[in-house]
């Protein structure tokens, strides 16, 4: 704890409404502090705090690395998890949190690194753990392979950790979610959340969730495009359906007027025999007229004869 010395004054100081013999002299609470930190530590932790920090960011404040003091009267009393969780304030950046101030976070993280492996200051670890009343706290260590998560929950002030459960997926209670180890293959065992005991929903990185994106949106144009090949098709079938239409329409006009064209050619056909008909009957007409003329030019040179007349005819020539 870092308290800055009583200054001194001549005269009463005021603060508020009230008189003081001195002015105040307040801890200090760093909000950093050089620890080294390996690269893989880094990124191990660094991946847990961004996948944290993309699903619950609406409803949770999440940290890494901050400190988080747990005794007002001490800057000393303070933990700095790999990641930890406060439900119900919304993400927004700060330097430190103050239980006393914010509340105590729901869920605490610790990948332990070469700097704190051992069972001693694991202790010392969980002591202010349990002080700081951190609801739930996960012990993951990426070198362990039989026992890689631990898990401590606080009963009636106490950090009581859990028995491993028999399918040996360790239930995230303060989340609703599940732990799970993930094979990364430059990092070894990673700590993933999923939604279920399986782990086989992962709550995605913002790398996987970038490709899943990216997935999504290349189906969705494949999609996009398919249902414009679809809609042109359809285009294209309505237009042949139209040319087809218009086809039968067209034939259907032709045949009418091919029905037209045998009416009328019957029709000709009609009058041509109407007329050949007609010509037969005038042939007929002028058959009878010219018997009849002959048959009365007849009739009166007979009738000539019978009178005594002379035929005409030419004279004779006496010698």
């Amino acid at each position: 704890m870092t308290i800055a010395a009583p200054q001194t004054v001549s005269r009463p100081t005021r603060f508020g409404r009230q008189l003081y013999l001195r002015a105040p002299a307040p801890i200090h609470f760093p909000a950093e502090e050089e620890v080294p930190e390996t690269n893989r530590h880094l990124e191990l932790r660094t991946a847990l705090y961004q996948i944290l920090k993309r699903e619950l960011a609406e409803r949770a404040t999440i940290g890494s690395e901050q400190f988080v003091y747990y005794d007002p009267t001490s800057s000393k009393k303070c933990l700095a998890p790999d990641a930890f969780v406060k439900l119900g304030v919304p993400h927004t950046t700060f330097r430190l949190w103050k239980t006393w101030q914010g509340g105590a976070p729901e869920l605490g993280v610790e990948v332990v690194s070469d700097s704190d492996d051992s069972d001693e200051q694991w202790d010392m670890k969980l002591e202010r753990y349990r002080a700081s009343g951190i609801a739930e706290v996960v012990r993951f260590d990426p070198d362990d392979r039989e026992r890689a998560i631990r898990v401590w929950d606080h009963i009636d002030g106490d950090l009581v950790e859990r028995a491993t459960p028999e399918n040996g997926a360790f239930e995230c209670v303060s989340l609703g979610l599940w732990w799970t180890l993930v094979e990364d293959p430059r990092l070894g065992q990673t700590l993933r959340l999923a939604r279920n005991a399986t782990g086989q929903d992962l709550l995605p990185t913002p790398d996987e969730a970038e490709r899943a994106q990216a997935q999504a949106r290349a189906v969705a144009e494949q999609a996009r495009a398919a249902a414009e090949q679809a809609r042109d098709g359809e285009v294209q079938a309505r237009a042949a359906a139209e040319q087809a239409r218009d086809g039968e329409v067209q034939a259907r006009a032709a045949a009418e007027q091919a029905r037209d064209g045998e009416v009328q050619a019957r029709a000709a056909a009609e009058q041509a025999r109407d007329g050949e008909v007609q010509a037969r009957a005038a042939a007929e007409n002028e058959r009878d007229r010219l018997a009849a003329e002959l048959a009365a030019l007849r009739a009166k040179l007979a009738g000539r004869g019978k009178t005594g007349r002379k035929a005409p005819g030419k004279a004779v020539k006496k010698r």
